[in-house]
């Protein structure tokens, strides 16, 4: 299984990124896709999660901001960050859940700039 997560960059805030996450070695479509970050010395946290059949959750500080999708036929998964903060700076995770099976990606690092 791999997730290959991309998009990750430098942007000042206020500005918006768009990850990517594509996915290779598991039925994407029946897979729950998440989003998790860690920032220095802090625990890693749930970002955005996406059901198969699409049903979302979001981390309360990033609702009303981020957007997660998927799209089953490019196994990719994605994150669109819009009015990032500087406390949006953390290193991002994709995740795959499907009852016991639960793997990860490599992250890519955000850094939003003040």
């Amino acid at each position: 299984v791999q997730l290959q997560a991309s998009g990750g960059g430098l942007v000042q805030a206020g500005g918006s990124l768009r990850l990517s996450c594509a996915a290779s070695g598991i039925i994407f479509s029946i897979y729950a896709m998440g989003w998790y970050r860690q920032a220095p010395g802090k625990q890693r946290e749930l970002v955005a999660r996406i059901t198969g059949g699409g049903r979302t959750n979001y981390g309360d500080s990033v609702k009303g901001r981020f957007t997660i999708s998927r799209d089953n036929a490019k196994n990719t998964v994605y994150l669109q960050m819009n009015s990032l903060k500087s406390e949006d700076t953390a290193v991002y995770y994709c995740n795959a859940q499907l009852r016991v099976d639960n793997y990860w990606g490599q992250g890519t690092l955000v850094t939003v700039s003040s």
